[in-house]
């Protein structure tokens, strides 16, 4: 019934979301034959509706649907009191690696980041109406909370002058919005240890930001869950993953968003990934202050970036490279605690000592990244050759020599080189800082399961901690309804719950259990992606789609 008018309601209470634009339109909906978040038992919900179609739904009984023109159509369906407003759902995003540029980015070089498939797994479950609470748990952390809707600072967050949309570009903090929410993050973890109740309250102040912003008072009860299995404060942007899938999350309760389904227009779905990364930068900023917008742009976008930042007082460019392969990867962990700061010290005591021989190695770094960058972006480039990955291995190979002159290196990492060496199995690097935290290898076609297998034991046998992974992956996915077919004899498959999320044991059971992978490169049915297109920031901070 393509075209007809009509306020479509669930439990009497009308799906819209307000439009910037404020243009008189009729509101349709579409058979749609896929599962869509943005669907209802199979019709699609609009994203916009004007003041005009919110009017005409206060006017129309909760016992009728009615067109514009009065004619009576179908009856509501009402459901009672003590059912969820929608079934459970999940949402997930990657972590980070950086793979060329380290320091140099520092300097106002270029740096290439990207996605690999160490994810974190939003769980989202709505309460019955009656239920007006919602809880933050993050049992990875030991972060459990619970906060009743009616008691937050929803006055602050609605003054006039405060209310925010799911279509604004915001940039900064309201420091007014930060302190309404404080009574309500000081009761978080006090028995916690200091650093521990700082990262509690790091995530809740996130997640708390994106809800008073984009929410209301009449927002349903629901518990979010979140599992991951990205190493916390290995620099592997286990943050940036959290603040996407908690954005994207919020969004898609709000029926902001619109698929992903295979027949979504790229400018459609480039429209949905800028909205999650915009309000994922938001929760970034509840959490670090000033963060690039790298790792939440990596961790929406999948794939990979090239940014730069010559100029520190604004935010850096940064550009998504859609053709970045999906290739296997080792990440190994030195368990070695380092400190940004002090390697990023390193190197500027050793310019400023020594300026001729440290310009000429961020200058070879630099060059480094865009000989990856233009090797990538050729019109021949396959991945599948071994000579292109052995290309971009060897330029791995010869950033962390470079990287190791500037003092950066540590003696694990240098030991972890080794190991992968004698193997033959790829090419290492430190990523991030340095000064220990984590190596990466680019595997090439030697990597054969019993050669890992011995280098694993190698890892374990000096204390490091081995995850095989892909780079180049996915970005923001959703699983909407939370249903797997896991090989569950369960007709339509296999529901997840709170009780199987929580007891999935550690990160290889919640691979099983959700995983958007079953192996390196095979997907899982159920979950979607929107395209593998991210945001553009320019040179003033602005996040704009890439158009073409």
């Amino acid at each position: 019934m393509p075209g007809l008018s009509v306020d479509w309601r669930i439990g009497g209470l009308p799906l819209h979301s307000p439009t910037p634009s404020g243009d008189s339109k009729i509101r349709t909906l579409s058979w749609n034959n896929h599962t869509d978040p943005a669907s209802v038992n199979g019709w699609i919900i609009p994203d916009e509706e004007t003041e005009d179609d919110m009017e005409f739904s206060k006017s129309v009984g909760a016992e009728q649907v009615s067109d514009r023109h009065g004619a009576t159509e179908r009856p509501v369906i009402q459901r009672k009191a003590s059912s969820p407003m929608m079934p459970a759902f999940m949402t997930s995003a990657p972590g980070k690696v950086i793979v060329y540029g380290e320091h140099a980015v520092v300097y106002g070089k270029a740096a290439m980041a990207a996605a690999i498939s160490l994810r974190s797994y939003l769980l989202v479950t709505a309460l019955s109406k009656s239920q007006r609470t919602i809880t933050l748990r993050f049992p990875d952390i030991g972060l459990e909370q619970s906060w009743k809707i009616d008691d937050l600072p929803w006055s602050t967050f609605s003054q006039p002058s405060k209310k925010v949309h799911y279509y604004n570009l915001v940039d900064k903090l309201d420091h007014e919005l930060v302190g309404a929410m404080q009574p309500h993050l000081s009761i978080i973890s006090p028995k916690a240890s200091p650093e521990d109740r700082k990262t509690h309250q790091n995530a809740a102040s996130a997640f708390l930001y994106l809800f008073l912003s984009l929410g209301s008072r009449n927002f349903p009860g629901c518990i979010y869950t979140l599992r991951s299995t990205i190493p916390i404060g290995a620099g592997l942007g286990s943050s940036a993953s959290i603040s996407v899938c908690l954005s994207s999350a919020i969004l898609l309760q709000l029926r902001t968003l619109s698929g992903p389904h295979p027949d979504q227009p790229r400018e459609e779905a480039e429209l949905q990934i800028e909205r999650i990364n915009r309000w994922a930068f938001v929760g970034e900023m509840c959490i670090h202050g000033n963060p690039s917008g790298v790792d939440n742009t990596v961790a929406t976008g999948g794939k990979a970036v090239v940014f730069k930042r010559g100029d520190y007082s604004k935010p850096p460019t940064v550009t998504p490279l859609r053709k970045f392969p999906e290739l296997p990867l080792l990440l190994v962990n030195t368990r070695q605690s380092r400190s940004t700061a002090t390697e990023v010290a390193k190197v500027a005591a050793l310019r400023k000592a020594k300026p001729a021989i440290t310009e000429p190695i961020l200058e070879a770094i630099d060059k480094i990244t865009e000989s990856a960058y233009a090797l990538i972006s050729a019109s021949d480039f396959d991945a599948k050759n071994p000579k292109s990955v052995e290309e971009l291995g060897d330029l791995m190979k010869t950033n962390h020599g470079l990287l190791t002159a500037l003092g950066v290196s540590h003696p694990k990492l240098e030991r972890i080189c080794e190991l992968v060496g004698s193997a033959g199995v790829g090419w290492t690097k430190l990523t991030g800082a340095g000064g220990g935290g984590s190596a990466i290898t680019l595997l090439n076609s030697n990597a054969s399961p019993p050669t890992l297998k011995a280098l694993e034991d190698k890892f374990a046998g000096e204390g490091f901690e081995k995850y095989e992974t892909t780079l180049g992956g996915d970005g923001v996915g959703v699983l909407w309804p939370a249903v797997l077919h896991n090989g569950s004899e369960d007709e339509g498959g296999e529901e997840i719950d709170q009780e199987k999320f929580l007891n999935a044991d550690g990160r290889d059971g919640v691979e099983k259990l959700v995983g958007v992978g079953v192996g390196s490169f095979e997907k899982r049915d159920g979950w979607k992606f929107w395209n593998n297109v991210g945001p553009h920031i320019n040179s003033e901070g602005k996040q704009e789609p890439i158009s073409g």
